[in-house]
């Protein structure tokens, strides 16, 4: 079913199933889709809070395995708990959003397990990752000014030219991460695990500044 340019104010979507849905151009303001079936939607310029609204859509506990978010406005959405395994955010707005409890992760075994999940050129500033897991995914060209990072695994994804807080580098796990042509003011390499990180090689003045090397031209 597609759905084109209408307006949803203080719609309950809560465990209704909507999965491969389709939305184009729609508002939704205040509504809420807490433990809705998500699975396989599609959202294409769609708006979830409306202006000047101090708080987002409710997605608490919803499935949004596989679901795909282009160019919307997330804004202060609140994503606790929601299964994202496969989810897409492209080119979103998602300040302040809460993904505390999300899980992107697919579990094999005990020991064994991968993410899924991709977004790209996001606004994710002031977003809540707290302790999540998000490993070897796409991650690139995002936003991450002020964003929670605390106890979050970003350990083999691509973080390219994305932007971060000084004080965020050693919020986080990176190893073998892409973080070639990210400003790295802030990173200290005494104090963060930077094994198999990548970088390109104009970074390298940056990331060794604060041991008090200089780096000469060729």
């Amino acid at each position: 079913m597609a759905t084109y340019n209408e307006v949803f104010n203080k719609v309950d979507f809560s465990r209704q199933d909507l999965s491969e849905s389709y939305y184009e151009g729609c508002k939704f303001y205040c509504c809420n889709f807490s433990r809705a079936n998500l699975r396989d939607a599609r959202f294409v310029d769609c708006s979830f809070i409306e202006q000047g609204a101090i708080e987002g859509c409710h997605f608490d506990y919803s499935d949004l395995r596989d679901v795909s978010f282009k160019n919307c406005r997330l804004t202060m959405a609140n994503f606790k708990g929601a299964n994202g395994f496969g989810a897409e955010f492209r080119d979103c707005d998602l300040k302040g959003a809460n993904f505390l409890q999300a899980n992107f992760v697919n579990q094999i075994s005990h020991q064994m397990y991968f993410c899924s999940v991709y977004i790209t050129g996001c606004n994710l500033s002031y977003a809540n990752f707290e302790r999540l897991c998000i490993e070897k995914c796409d991650l690139f060209e995002n936003k991450w000014n002020g964003a929670n990072l605390q106890g979050t695994s970003l350990k083999g994804s691509d973080l390219s030219r994305g932007s971060f807080s000084e004080d965020a580098w050693d919020q986080f796990r990176m190893q073998d991460a892409n973080l070639c042509h990210c400003e790295l003011e802030g990173l200290d390499p005494r104090r963060v695990d930077l094994t198999g990180v990548k970088i390109c090689g104009w970074q390298q003045e940056q990331l060794l500044e604060p041991l008090g090397l200089v780096i000469l031209p060729d």
